[in-house]
């Protein structure tokens, strides 16, 4: 939770949620638990789009949100203080929920995590930590945000932000600054994230000041590489994304229409995997213009590949994974954004009508938004009650995905040149690549 929404509460705000249609100890309902994104810098449970009610009640699920630390707080890298403590909150309410959840009518030992952007992040590194283990056994990762940092570029950007206010990243050091402050600090970082681009990469020129950090030891390594290991082999899997995952942010930096060849080629160069990764793209989409290239890349890099690898590598270790894409274009917004980042969750929870992401839906949900809505609903909670979402499983021959549009398909995998582009790309650590 950042500072200003945190303010709004009080400091007692590491708090719960939960909805169950059957409160009797003895119901032995599947319990879906979910993590909200928001960059690993902003967000919390309580947003009216997260309400639990009609997941629950629909499908005979207990629903459990919670906050987490977000930020600095979470996850920056502070000597002397735990890394990745947004991640050790997570398993915090994890064990909260196996403890505790028979009171509320679920079962224990059916749990689901889920969870969209750098909720899905977090989901996938969950997959990968050690502390984590046994406290699911299925998992759900909706657009999954890509990074993680290595220590030294972690460290970096803590030193950066302590720098802010004077100070250290240390525990002596920022243990009296107000919450606020330090989420001041943050935002401060995060406005001139460009300034570090040379020291930064990639996720500079994103501005993605935090993510969580592959230390070795509350996260060992990345989850793809967990996963090709077998780290979630008894974990089934449910991963996909929305076809236009970057168009959202487009349009929040005023650049929809408005993608210079110049822009275009330099988002190529910077998130095109390998030294040929712009010419890969140039050569598979010979009549996209600059907009359709940049928007390809950005999506690829931070959203669609990083989810699509994490089902290759559970497949590759013997596991099971579902894939499915969004295809549906959000009617709201004068239906610009097509497919976009955020649309999955009203339709997920079932909130159509209320929260931001429904303005992606417009005024007065369609018949057709609610019935998607529905079908999306049912594959999560028979998913979350039977590993079986309704479609067939994943698998590297035929590479089948159901598409939630108007008239859901089972079919190949769409992005077809895209996988192509990315199928040798390795997925690691964002480095501190200057000095």
């Amino acid at each position: 939770m950042d500072a200003l929404s945190r303010e709004a509460v009080g400091d007692d705000w590491l708090t719960i949620n939960v909805w169950s249609p059957d409160p009797g100890p003895g119901a032995g309902l599947p319990v879906m638990v979910w993590i909200q994104g928001g960059a690993y810098t902003i967000g919390m449970s309580c947003l009216p789009e997260y309400d639990g009610g009609r997941l629950a009640r629909d499908g005979g699920v207990v629903v459990v949100t919670f906050n987490y630390r977000v930020g600095l707080e979470g996850f920056g890298q502070i000597e002397g203080a735990p890394a990745n403590r947004g991640l050790l909150d997570q398993v915090a309410a994890l064990e909260w929920v196996r403890d505790n959840i028979r009171a509320f009518g679920g079962d224990p030992d059916r749990v689901t995590v889920f969870g969209q952007s750098a909720g899905a992040g977090s989901v996938a590194a969950l997959l990968a930590m050690p502390r984590a283990a046994g406290l699911f056994g299925r998992a759900v990762a909706q657009s999954a945000q890509g990074t993680y940092f290595s220590p030294e570029l972690a460290a970096d950007i803590a030193t950066a932000c302590a720098a802010e206010l004077g100070l250290r990243p240390t525990v002596a050091d920022l243990s009296t600054v107000a919450p606020d402050r330090l989420s001041a600090a943050g935002d401060a970082v995060g406005a001139k994230l460009a300034e570090w681009a040379e020291r930064w990469g990639r996720v500079a020129h994103r501005s993605i000041p935090f993510s969580p950090v592959v230390e070795g030891d509350v996260l060992p390594v990345t989850p793809w590489q967990a996963l090709a290991d077998g780290a979630g082999r008894d974990v089934a899997l449910l991963v996909g994304h929305t076809r236009d995952e970057q168009r959202l942010f487009t349009a929040l930096d005023g650049l929809l229409g408005q993608v210079t060849q110049d822009k275009a080629a330099t988002a190529l160069r910077l998130f095109g995997p390998g030294p040929d990764g712009a010419r890969r793209y140039c050569e598979g989409f010979p009549t996209a213009g600059p907009d359709e290239l940049y928007e390809l890349v950005n999506s690829d890099w931070l959203f669609r590949m990083p989810t699509l690898h994490l089902a290759r590598a559970q497949t590759a270790a013997g596991g099971r994974a579902h894939v499915y894409e969004l295809t549906w274009p959000a009617p709201g917004m004068g239906a610009v954004l097509g497919a976009c980042h955020g649309l999955d969750v009203p339709l997920v929870f079932g909130n159509l009508d209320r929260g931001q992401p429904a303005v992606l839906i417009g005024e007065g949900p369609s018949p057709e938004a609610e019935a998607l809505s529905a079908r999306m609903r049912a594959a999560w909670t028979a998913f979350a009650a039977h590993s079986d979402p309704g479609w067939p499983a994943y698998d590297p021959d035929q590479r089948l995905v159901q598409l939630f549009d108007t008239r859901p398909t089972v079919t190949a995998y769409p992005e077809e040149t895209s996988r192509l582009i990315w199928q040798d790309h390795t997925f690691s650590v964002a480095p501190l690549i200057g000095r």
